[in-house]
């Protein structure tokens, strides 16, 4: 059985020490966050701490590298050591590997890092040319991507020395959902690191004299929306893997978990034209296409909402649950861990609401480029993804250090304050930007602000202070259990959900993975391979850098 395997402790210490820069960098870029939320309600403290942060978009810029590919690339990383040695029951087959890699972004986050912190990189975390950042920040960013993909290789050389020990046995859901997270990882960062290595360092050495805006802006989002995904498998993992015994119930289907997953890793990646609707230098054939792959991508979204919400009632119904709803009040909201996915979860469901919205051509020029879009956002990393992971670090930090959670009634009350403070937060966000605010802009002390949006800008500011509070009494919470003086005896156990059928039933062609790259391979071709072979033969880089902020 899974639950008699344990992990060494040098393996343990290992996924900590991703954990550990995993929450120092949310630690400091959530201070950020807020800082924007107080500036749109005409709370600018920004004056107050200069010189030691000199404007607004650096901020912002911090805010976005850190939380959303600092926080999310370390944790990802490794809760899927986790996930690799726990599901196939053996150690890394190559742990040099995995160490390198890991070290590899760790001196990638530093060399981001300085240019950030001396204002040099203010760029935003989408990183558009023709505005320039220091060298350096592009060469961290190519190191901590290089990295995960270090760390992932690991990870498939360890899955090939099981499957040759165990052939034709099922592979672990936990393990097979992080093989494809990483997968589809790899693959997508395939656009950012043409973009970085082909136009963006050169062009910060001096060693071209100009960039593409447009080729840049379809490397980046070729890779840019399957960052979402990136970010949210580990948690459909989470969901799918080990909330429904957490719940007190089992996994409704292993096969429709696998089919989504299959899903996601063909679907997810060809889609990144959607960003691109007011781009003239994209066809209109090609606009059409990725939205129609986008709704599609809805597909495996919905099989996830069904198995999981399916796994939960179950569990909800064997908990004493009765009539229609009953179930969901049964289940244990008293666990921190549980009470934060499905708080995640219900947050999640609006999220993917707009996602819909901003996939449709007409709406979206509508909401594009308006406060619409961070608020939509802040639906998925900040709620999904992030709840989750506060979710899971508050049985995983414990296992790892064999401590037990500090005031566990607080991480119950933390992940409530977080979900109150995002439904204040977006929902002021979503509004103002049909009302028309623009994004990436500082609104509060704007002379141009109609009355109209003095109101959900102030709820914006209030927004921002409650998840402030819940954002570092996750903090908090973390650090007392992780650096407790005492440990206790070893009774935390890491939750693994049985399926209510035997995997091994689960059909032989969702555990091949042959067709299924083939198939991805063969559809982005398709998606991007025309439009990319038109784009590159007719580059243009004529752009010349610019410093802005």
């Amino acid at each position: 059985m899974l639950a008699n395997y344990e992990v060494s402790p040098g393996d343990k210490k290992f996924i900590g020490l991703h954990i550990l820069f995993a929450t120092a960098a949310l630690s400091i870029g959530m201070l950020f966050g807020p800082l924007q939320a107080f500036e749109h309600a005409g709370w600018d403290l920004y004056p107050y701490i200069q010189p030691l942060f000199k404007s607004y978009y650096q901020g912002l810029t911090l805010h976005g590298v850190l939380n959303a590919l600092v926080w999310t690339t370390f944790f990802i990383t490794g809760f899927l050591t986790l996930t690799t040695i726990y599901g196939l029951k053996r150690p890394l087959r190559n742990p040099v590997l995995n160490r390198v890699g890991f070290w590899m972004m760790v001196v990638g986050l530093v060399t981001t890092a300085i240019p950030l912190l001396l204002d040099e990189a203010s760029v935003l975390y989408t990183f558009y040319p023709p505005m320039k950042a220091h060298w350096a920040f592009y060469l961290g960013l190519t190191l901590v991507v290089v990295g995960s993909w270090v760390e992932g290789w690991g990870f498939y050389t360890t899955y090939y020395a099981w499957r040759k020990e165990n052939p034709g046995v099922r592979t672990p859901l936990m393990t097979f959902g992080g093989l494809i997270t990483m997968v589809m990882w790899q693959i997508a960062t395939l656009g950012v690191a043409a973009e970085i290595l082909t136009m963006l360092l050169p062009w910060s050495l001096g060693l071209i004299e100009g960039a593409d805006p447009q080729l840049a802006r379809t490397y980046f989002w070729f890779t840019g929306h399957p960052l979402v995904y990136f970010w949210l498998l580990p948690a459909y993992v989470s969901w799918y893997a080990m909330m429904p015994k957490q719940a007190g119930g089992k996994l409704f289907s292993d096969s429709l978990a696998r089919f989504a997953f299959w899903l996601f890793l063909l679907l997810s990646v060809p889609l990144g034209f959607h960003h691109q609707y007011v781009d003239p230098g994209v066809p209109a054939g090609w606009k059409f296409l990725h939205a129609v792959l986008t709704y599609s991508v809805f597909l495996p979204s919905m099989l996830t909402a069904f198995t999981v919400i399916a796994s939960l009632e179950y569990a909800g119904r064997k908990r004493g649950g009765k009539g229609l709803l009953g179930w969901i009040r049964a289940l244990p909201w008293n666990d921190p861990s549980v009470t934060a996915q499905l708080l995640g979860g219900i947050l999640f469901f609006f999220g993917g609401i707009g996602g819909i919205t901003n996939a449709s051509y007409n709406v979206n020029l509508v909401v594009h480029n308006t406060a619409w879009v961070p608020g939509h956002f802040h639906l998925t990393v900040a709620s999904a993804v992030t709840m989750s992971f506060m979710g899971i670090s508050y049985w995983l930090v414990p296992y790892l250090t064999n401590k037990k959670l500090w005031k566990p009634k607080w991480a119950v009350a933390q992940t409530w304050i977080w979900f109150v403070g995002m439904l204040i937060f977006s929902n002021a966000m979503h509004v103002v930007g049909l009302l028309g605010a623009p994004r990436r802009t500082p609104l509060g002390l704007a002379p141009y602000i109609p009355e109209e949006w003095s109101g959900h800008l102030l709820r914006v500011g209030i927004g921002g202070g409650i998840l402030f509070i819940g954002g570092y009494l996750f903090i908090v919470i973390v650090a007392k259990t992780a650096f407790a003086r005492k440990a206790e005896a070893a009774d935390i156990v890491i939750p693994v959900a049985e399926a209510k059928h035997d995997p091994q039933e689960t059909p032989d062609w969702l555990d091949r993975w042959v067709p299924w790259l083939i198939g991805t391979v063969a559809l982005l071709l398709i998606a991007y391979g025309p439009q990319l072979i038109d784009q590159i033969s007719n580059i243009s880089l004529t752009s010349p850098g610019f410093k802005v902020w």
